[in-house]
């Protein structure tokens, strides 16, 4: 698994979303790592680490026995994850990243002190009683047009992750020349990806993370619309929103300032 290591101080962990690398995370890394040690990882698959995602469920149940919700892709990243950072961190999910972080949360207490979820969600897809969230259709389209262009289907979802920001034009481009500048996922790592965003969904666990967690949300999200960030601040035990006016589904990228004072202050208090 590859991990870049900036700065000194507390241990901050970066994970970013489906089909992106650590290097999505732009300018923040750099102001994040004059108070904090930032460690910004590539998960399976994705920019310069190897994909170790993907094994049996029968493989997986068997080294894994959690309780459920049990998903065994997203465990097993959990688990290589865990293997890899040792000691106790605060853990920064952005998108699918923010389903790893929970999930981590809820397994490993003692060792994630604090929680960041930005343009999070416990469920991604739609369900009878969770509207805020991506039809399973439009799910299921990507799902299809993956297998028969990866490359243009990330470049769509790019689309998608900025639709309605400030400064949409501009940023889109930002976001389309970093897309391969680590080389091109694995396409199995994009599969499993769009697995865990179709089957996973932590609502019912949310009341059982009890980390200080902040809740970084994007006005105009329209894939994890803030409702979905609203329902976890007000869920879960320890945790608050900040709404970011103006962004949509990368704050980071679209306002860095305002992002890296909220985490900042957060991680202060």
């Amino acid at each position: 698994m590859h991990v870049e290591v900036s700065g000194r101080g507390a241990p901050l962990l970066l994970i970013h979303g489906w089909g992106m690398h650590g290097g999505m995370w732009g300018s923040a890394v750099e102001e994040l790592a004059g108070q904090f040690c930032v460690q910004v990882v590539d998960l399976p698959g994705h920019g310069k680490s190897r994909s170790r995602v993907g094994s049996s469920e029968q493989d997986n149940a068997a080294v894994l026995p959690y309780t459920p919700p049990y998903n065994p892709s997203l465990d097993s990243i959990v688990d290589e994850m865990s293997a890899r950072f040792e000691e106790p961190l605060t853990v920064c999910g952005w998108s699918l990243g923010s389903q790893v972080a929970l999930r981590w949360a809820q397994r490993e207490p003692k060792k994630i002190q604090r929680l960041v979820l930005v343009s999070g969600t416990p469920c991604f897809v739609q369900k009878p009683d969770w509207p805020c969230a991506m039809a399973a259709e439009t799910l299921a389209e990507f799902a299809t047009a993956l297998s028969e262009n990866h490359a243009l289907t990330l470049r769509r979802f790019l689309a998608l992750q900025v639709r309605g920001s400030e400064s949409e034009r501009e940023l889109l481009a930002s976001l389309r020349a970093a897309l391969f500048s680590r080389g091109e996922p694995d396409l199995s790592a994009l599969q499993t990806g769009l697995e865990i965003l179709r089957d996973c969904d932590l609502r019912a666990v949310l009341r059982d993370i009890a980390q200080p967690t902040l809740i970084i949300a994007g006005e105009r999200d329209t894939l994890t619309p803030v409702q979905a960030s609203e329902h976890m601040a007000n869920v879960m035990r320890n945790a608050r929103l900040a709404t970011i006016k103006g962004a949509a589904h990368a704050p980071f990228l679209s306002h860095p300032e305002i992002f890296v004072e909220q985490l900042t202050r957060f991680l202060h208090e």
